[in-house]
């Protein structure tokens, strides 16, 4: 397979002005509402079917071996995007330009909905949208599962292994981790890193596996205030196998149990925020990080959550060949990828338990039909919530 970043022509590489590059990335990151099938769209129609800076096959590598790597990945590819058309210094301008909008606009509206006496409409908005998170994480853990559960059953996968024992294996790791995030958030990590392990043991041979071509555990940050936050916001980073979405298990405990950052409420209106603003869902740590420390702890937050992201194309583009080649790597994710779906899904008990007024359960209700009968989007499902919220608490219902 061709490499999609090595050796390229210099003929071959657009000459992009850099203003160009933060204007174009600026723009979809104020406009891409949706998250990652939406930001690749805009990327697609903009680098390959309009501009023609780089070739469809190529931009589809990218897609794939972005895939492959922790962290959101639809930023990883406007990042690399970036890294095609004027190298590393593109790859920043690009990155940083396709983030900004969108936290910006979640600090605003952290300080808005975070605040100690919000206004009851407010109050009112975010108790309507929490109400619906569980069923976003329900229906973000079922739309994983098919290319998950393919992936695990595919013959090109390394490793001989019978379907019957690859489905088992698929249902024990989605279970596990559905199990742990519903019981034991804080070492989640330990079990989706587990899974992944378990599966390259079952898949390769001992002699073909070398340190290198294996994801390592970070080790934990165990005291409070900044280095916690710092700490929460790497396991985004550095350990989301799965998408963006996995970060409610990873951060949930972790900033309504153990540090105390925020109550179980005002974490559902987090994720919710996450969701109904541009860019990437990763800007949720941003919330979080405001409700632990402020402004300088929403922006320290995102910059740690963000920064793996920028390190593995900044250092590894030109090494995406062979990570897509790479036998224990495929392997890992293998694992990780059900056990991550199980745990998404599995955020759904702690987020339902958080709810604390009657008619939010009826609204949960009504969310989750709307998500899967009625096919409806995110945003709007969301969107529509805040809005019942928002009448509910005008009524005078208790917020």
């Amino acid at each position: 397979m061709r490499a999609v970043t090595e050796s390229l022509p210099e003929q071959t590489t657009p000459d992009v002005p850099l203003p160009r590059i933060a204007r174009e990335w600026g723009r979809i990151g104020i406009t891409g509402f949706g998250g990652p099938p939406a930001h690749i769209a805009l990327l697609r129609k903009l680098c390959v079917a309009e501009r023609k800076w780089i070739p469809a096959d190529e931009f589809e590598d990218a897609i794939a071996t972005c895939n492959l790597l922790p962290g959101p990945a639809s930023t990883q590819l406007a990042i690399w995007c970036g890294y095609r058309l004027r190298r590393r210094l593109g790859a920043v301008v690009a990155g940083v330009c396709f983030i900004v909008p969108g936290l910006v606009l979640i600090l605003a509206l952290s300080a808005l909905f975070l605040a100690a006496h919000p206004p009851t409409w407010v109050l009112g908005a975010a108790a309507g949208a929490g109400a619906a998170v569980p069923a976003v994480a329900v229906h973000a853990a079922w739309g994983l599962a098919p290319a998950s559960w393919k992936r695990m059953q595919d013959p090109a996968q390394p490793g001989r292994h019978a379907p019957a024992s690859s489905r088992r294996r698929w249902i024990g790791y989605a279970v596990i981790g559905g199990v742990a995030a519903a019981t034991i958030g804080p070492f989640l990590v330990l079990v989706l890193l587990a899974c992944g392990l378990i599966e390259i043991a079952v898949r390769i041979k001992p002699a073909a596996l070398s340190p290198a071509g294996l994801p390592l555990p970070l080790a934990g940050v165990g005291t409070g205030g900044l280095g916690a936050l710092a700490w929460t916001a790497l396991k985004v980073g550095a350990l989301s196998y799965g998408g963006g979405f996995v970060i409610i298990p990873l951060m949930q405990h972790d900033a309504v149990t153990t540090y105390h950052w925020m109550s179980g409420a005002q974490f559902l209106d987090a994720v919710a925020l996450g969701q109904v603003t541009p860019g990437p869902v990763v800007l949720t740590t941003g919330a979080v990080g405001y409700a632990a420390a402020g402004i300088g702890g929403g922006l320290l937050a995102v910059a740690v959550a963000f920064s793996p992201s920028f390190l593995f194309v900044l250092l590894g583009a030109h090494h995406f060949d062979r990570l897509r080649r790479n036998q224990p790597v495929q392997a890992f994710l293998t694992g990780a990828g059900p056990t991550v779906i199980g745990a998404i899904a599995g955020s759904a008990v702690p987020l339902t338990l958080a709810l604390s007024h009657g008619w939010q359960y009826p609204l949960l209700a009504a969310a989750a039909a709307g998500l899967f009968l009625g096919r409806r989007g995110v945003v709007s499902i969301l969107l529509l919530a805040a809005l019942v919220g928002v009448v509910a608490a005008l009524a005078g219902a208790p917020v």
